[in-house]
C-alpha cells in the first residue's frame, strides 16, 4: 500500500500537539522483557511544540484493540534495519473501544475527548501518527550468543521504530454513511469535517507500513556477525490476542531454528498444548521465513508472556539430500526464454515438481557464455538474465537444499530464444503477428491470440521452421484500447514456451451500427391518434461490444428517452416544438455514441400524415380556407391546436428551467 499525502487543518495539528505524554511501562528493556500495563487514555496537554508528542510506553495493542492482526517483519540484509507491515482488523465492540481510545488522545483540544471521532482527528493521526509510533515499543529484541531467556541478565538489542519510514492508514475509522453522522460542532473544525459517536461498532482496519520512498521503518544495533553465529529472537506477546507474526530473515546459508520457548512470568509452557510452536519455511531464494501464531487470553492479565526463538547456522545432525524427480526436463533439453533482459523462464508452479527435499531446495546453473546468470525469487520463480544480443547458452544445473546438500546428478540445458517477433494491426480487424525463427530448434508450432485483460481473441496456430511466418490474429470481441499478444510455442526436446508480448498496439473503436425499422405499410414512423406524436423503432449495436447511448434531435430539441432492449430501440417523439416554430417538415437525426465516444448518425424524414391526406383529396372547400397549402396541421381541431400550444409552452418552460 502506498503512503498518502494528507492536508491536515491547523486545528488537527494543534490537537495532536496536545496529545498525552504518558509512560505505561516498557517493552524489551536492557535487563528483561517487561510487561506493558493497560492503556490509560486520559491525556494531558503539551506546552511547547511538535517535539512534545510522546507515546513512549505504548504498544500497538494499547491503541488498537483488534480482533485479529497480521504483522510482517523483514530483517534487512544489513542485519541492522527491518521493515514492518501491520494490519489490525477491528470488529464490533472492539471498534468502539479503538474509536474511544483515539478520541481520548485529544483531551483538551477542540473536538477531542468529546465522545465523537471526527475526520479531523483521523487526518491528524495519519499525518503525525508516525511521531507517536516512533516512541512506541516494538517489544522485539535480538541477542547474539547462547540462548537467552528473561532471567538471563543480559541486555536485549531492541528493535526501534524509525519515524521517517512509518506510514499509517485506516479504513472506516469514521464509518461512512453512519446514521448518526453529523458535521463537526467544535470550534475550528475544517469545513468538511464529519464526526460519528465513538460508540459506533462499524468494522474498521488500521494499517502500518513502510512509507513510500523509504526502505525500512525499524532499526537495531547491527549484529556483529550478521546472523552467522547463534542468536535469540525475543518477543513480548502479552495482550497480543489472535495475531500472526511472519518474520523473514536475509539469505544465510544454513540458518534455521534450533530451539524455542514460550514463558508465562518465567514458567515455560507446553508447545502444542499452551501455544502453537513456530514454523519455519526455507524460501527458494535462500531466505528463512518464520510463522508464529499468538493467542493471549485477556483473562490471564497481568501475567506476562514472552516468546523466545533460538537460531543457528550449525549443520543439522541429520539432513536428507535433494533429488531430481521424474518431472524434470530431460538432460540436454532446450529451455526457451527472451534474451537481453532478466526473464521469468520457469514459473514456481512448474519448477516445484522438478526436484524434492524435505527442507526445500533451489536450482543453481553455471552458464558457458559470459553475461548469463540465474536466480529464484521469493516465490520460487526461476529467472534468467542474458546480455543484449545474446541468442543462447549452455548451462550445467544442480539442486541444493538450505544446508548445502546437493543432488548427486547434474543436468545440462540449452537456454535460448526460439524466435523474434513483430506485430502490426491490419485494417483494424486483425493483428499481423510475424514470427522469425532463430534456429534454436528445427521446427516449432506457434499458437497465439490477441489478448486484453481477461478477454482473448480466437486462437490461431501455425508451423515455423527456417522462414518468417505471419499469423493473422482476429480482434473480435475485444474492446478498444491496448491489445497484447499471448500464446505458446512447442518443439521436440524443448519445454513449452509461454509468452506475452506488448507491442504497444491499440485497437481503435468502430462506430455503432444504428438502423430504422419501417412499419408494415412502409412508413418510417407510426403516428398516434392526436397527430401530435409519432413512434420510431430500430436496432443498434456496437461491433466492439461497448454499451451505446442514443440521442434524437428534431426542430432544435433533443430527446434521450429511448427504450432499449437488447439491440432493439424505440422512442416516442412529440412535434410540439415544431408546431411552435411552424415547421411541418420532420427531419429527425438520431445519434448513437459508444463508450469510446465514437458516433454514428441516422437521418430519418417523417411525413406529416395530414399533409399527405390533404394532397390526395381531389375535392376542395373554401369554408375557412386561408389559402395556404401544406400547413402543419390543416385538419387538427381547435382543441388539438390549443393542446399543442399548451404542450409547447410547457416544453419552453422546462428548457428555461434547465
Amino acid at each position: 500500500m502506498a503512503a498518502r499525502r494528507y492536508y491536515v487543518p491547523a486545528t488537527a495539528i494543534t490537537m495532536l500537539i496536545m496529545m498525552i505524554m504518558m509512560s505505561v511501562g516498557s517493552g524489551i528493556t536492557s535487563q528483561e522483557l517487561a510487561v506493558n500495563e493497560p492503556m490509560d487514555t486520559e491525556g494531558r496537554q503539551g506546552n511547547s511544540g511538535l517535539s512534545d508528542v510522546d507515546c513512549s510506553g505504548y504498544t500497538f495493542e494499547d491503541l488498537f484493540d483488534y480482533n485479529f492482526a497480521l504483522f510482517n517483519i523483514d530483517i534487512g540484509g544489513d542485519w541492522a534495519t527491518a521493515s514492518m507491515g501491520a494490519t489490525a482488523y477491528v470488529n464490533g465492540s472492539n471498534s468502539a473501544t479503538v474509536r474511544e481510545n483515539l478520541d481520548g488522545l485529544f483531551e483538551g483540544a477542540p473536538g477531542g475527548d468529546n465522545d465523537w471521532i471526527s475526520t479531523d482527528e483521523r487526518e491528524a493521526v495519519r499525518e503525525i501518527g508516525p511521531m507517536c509510533i516512533e516512541d512506541m515499543d516494538t517489544r522485539l529484541g535480538i541477542r547474539e550468543g547462547v540462548p537467552h531467556r528473561t532471567n538471563s541478565g543480559v541486555a536485549w538489542n531492541d528493535l526501534e521504530f524509525v519515524e521517517e519510514g512509518i506510514a499509517l492508514d485506516e479504513v472506516d475509522l469514521v464509518a461512512p454513511n453512519h446514521p448518526e453522522e453529523r458535521s463537526c460542532t467544535n470550534f475550528g473544525a475544517s469545513n468538511d469535517c464529519k464526526e460519528i459517536p465513538v460508540s459506533a461498532t462499524d468494522d474498521l482496519q488500521i494499517s502500518l507500513f513502510v512509507k513510500a520512498g523509504e526502505n525500512n521503518n525499524m532499526r537495531f544495533d547491527q549484529l556483529p556477525n550478521q546472523g552467522v553465529s547463534n542468536f535469540t529472537l525475543a518477543l513480548n506477546v502479552t495482550n497480543m490476542t489472535n495475531a500472526d507474526l511472519v518474520m523473514t530473515f536475509p539469505v544465510m546459508q544454513g540458518l534455521r531454528i534450533s530451539n524455542f520457548a514460550m514463558e508465562d512470568d518465567g514458567v515455560e509452557l507446553v508447545a502444542g498444548q499452551d501455544y502453537i510452536a513456530p514454523e519455519e519455511e526455507f524460501l527458494p531464494d535462500g531466505k528463512l521465513r518464520i510463522y508464529q501464531h499468538v493467542d493471549y487470553d485477556k483473562s490471564n492479565w497481568p501475567v506476562g508472556r514472552n516468546l523466545f526463538i533460538d537460531f543457528t547456522t550449525a549443520v543439522p545432525e541429520s539432513n536428507d539430500i535433494p533429488v531430481w524427480t521424474n518431472m524434470k526436463p530431460n538432460n540436454n533439453s532446450i529451455i526457451p526464454l527472451m534474451t537481453g533482459t532478466e526473464y521469468l523462464t520457469v514459473t514456481n508452479e512448474e519448477l516445484s515438481d522438478w526436484a524434492s527435499d524435505s527442507n526445500g531446495w533451489n536450482i543453481n546453473c553455471v552458464f558457458a557464455e559470459a553475461g548469463w546468470s540465474s536466480r529464484q525469487d521469493e516465490s520460487g520463480n526461476f529467472l534468467v538474465t542474458s546480455p543484449s544480443g545474446a541468442s543462447s547458452s549452455m548451462a550445467t544445473c544442480s539442486v541444493s537444499d538450505p544446508f548445502g546438500a546437493t543432488a548427486d546428478e547434474t543436468l545440462d540445458f540449452t537456454f535460448g530464444q526460439p524466435f523474434t517477433a513483430a506485430a502490426a494491426i491490419n485494417d483494424g480487424e486483425y493483428i499481423d503477428f510475424t514470427i522469425t525463427p532463430t534456429g534454436l530448434v528445427a521446427e516449432m508450432t506457434v499458437s497465439a491470440h490477441a489478448h486484453q485483460d481477461s478477454t482473448m481473441g480466437a486462437m490461431r496456430s501455425s508451423m515455423a521452421s527456417n522462414q518468417p511466418i505471419t499469423i493473422a490474429l482476429p480482434m473480435d470481441g475485444l474492446k478498444p484500447g491496448s491489445v497484447m499478444i499471448m500464446g505458446s510455442a512447442s518443439a521436440n526436446n524443448m519445454i513449452s514456451f509461454d509468452y506475452m508480448f506488448d507491442f504497444g498496439l491499440e485497437k481503435q473503436s468502430l462506430p455503432p451500427a444504428v438502423a430504422l425499422k419501417v412499419s408494415f405499410d412502409g412508413k418510417n414512423a407510426t403516428w398516434d391518434a392526436t397527430g401530435l406524436q409519432f413512434t420510431l423503432k430500430g436496432t443498434v449495436s456496437d461491433p466492439d461490444g461497448e454499451s451505446v447511448s442514443m440521442t434524437l434531435q428534431l426542430c432544435g430539441s433533443t430527446a434521450t428517452d429511448f427504450t432499449i432492449a437488447g439491440i432493439n430501440w424505440e422512442i416516442d417523439v412529440s412535434i410540439a416544438t415544431c408546431v411552435l416554430q411552424e415547421i411541418s417538415t420532420y427531419d429527425v437525426v438520431i445519434t448513437a455514441t459508444d463508450e469510446s465516444n465514437v458516433e454514428s448518425t441516422l437521418e430519418v424524414n417523417v411525413e406529416d400524415p395530414d399533409a399527405q391526406d390533404s394532397s390526395n383529396d381531389d375535392s376542395s372547400s373554401n369554408d375557412g380556407d386561408t389559402g395556404e397549402k401544406g400547413s402543419a396541421l390543416p385538419s387538427v381541431s381547435l382543441l388539438a391546436t390549443v393542446s399543442v400550444a399548451l404542450l409547447g409552452a410547457a416544453l419552453m418552460r422546462k428548457e428555461e428551467d434547465e
